[in-house]
């Protein structure tokens, strides 16, 4: 197949670019290599001070930090979820007066570094009467930060629909709500699904963020086993055992990712409906109406 985008290399192309595939391998090996007889020449990878991960103690303050990390990734990822579709919903309202002050939180937030964030939540807000813990200024400044850059992805993908969607639901009898919440939602959260997992894993290594305002996390834990003189101050130890725990943590949810991909990429509703679409059109048309209807009914009773 002749390719439209670039014209097919020759041989001596070829031979060119493998040489310069050897060379960067070379390089690179090298490279690892240098740092590895660092590491030795300077006493780093020596018994003593790896001896400090033999005590289960260690292990014990590991854990804890682990599972603070993981606790404020949750709380953070759920919120922030949450905090997109508000303001994706927000920033595409028709009204001016809706749109704007959605616009401008968004900006704000998305302009404000995560740090910076956690250090105004956690060192400022005392000086006005306000205290908070570590885990409440890392969790609050994690969901104001990573929910404002969902929230434009969202808005994203529901702008990089076809008009067609939007027609096609008011033509069934929807209303904005109904077009919004049953139509384009769905289909710019399936669309900005990989944008959104990898919001969601920058979520996961900004927790680190939080050993400068003393969050118990994996950095934190990380820098006080360093800081053991009686084991030489084990830093790099300790930040080669932690990075391998943070890579690990990254893998899994990038698995549990795609899984969540696959299966909303093939949902039992979508295959139904393209395996006999005129047996379902109606009924699908009918209870989304019926759904909105029941909406209605439910905010006009209250």
């Amino acid at each position: 197949m002749t390719s439209v985008l670039y014209d097919v290399p020759g041989p001596r192309a070829i031979l060119r670019n493998r040489i310069l595939g050897a060379v960067t391998v070379l390089v690179i090996v090298a490279l690892f290599a240098w740092i590895i007889w660092l590491m030795i020449d300077t006493g780093q990878l020596s018994a003593q001070k790896w001896s400090i991960f033999s005590y289960s103690l260690i292990w014990e303050q590991i854990l804890h930090g682990l599972r603070s990390t993981v606790l404020a990734f949750i709380s953070a990822a759920i919120g922030a979820l949450a905090l997109s579709v508000v303001l994706a919903v927000g920033r595409l309202s028709d009204h001016a007066w809706v749109r704007a002050p959605f616009t401008v939180i968004i900006e704000v937030f998305r302009a404000i570094p995560v740090l910076i964030f956690m250090m105004i939540m956690y060192y400022g807000l005392p000086s006005i009467g306000v205290s908070v813990s570590p885990y409440v200024a890392v969790v609050v400044a994690l969901i104001a930060y990573n929910g404002s850059v969902m929230a434009e992805a969202i808005r994203a993908g529901v702008v990089s629909l076809p008009n067609g969607q939007t027609e096609a639901g008011y033509a069934i009898g929807l209303r904005k709500t109904g077009v919004m919440t049953f139509i384009l939602l769905p289909q710019a959260f399936t669309a900005m699904l990989p944008v959104i997992l990898a919001q969601l894993v920058v979520t996961l290594k900004d927790t680190a963020l939080g050993s400068i305002i003393t969050y118990d996390e994996l950095l934190y834990v990380a820098k006080l086993i360093g800081g053991q003189l009686q084991y030489g101050r084990p830093y790099i130890p300790a930040a080669i055992v932690m990075g391998g725990i943070y890579i690990a943590l990254c893998l899994l949810l990038s698995f549990v990712a795609r899984l969540v991909e696959k299966r909303l990429r093939k949902s039992p509703r979508a295959a139904a409906v393209a395996a006999d679409p005129r047996r379902h059109e109606d009924a699908t048309v009918t209870s989304v109406i019926a759904q909105q209807g029941d909406g209605d009914l439910t905010a006009g009773g209250r």
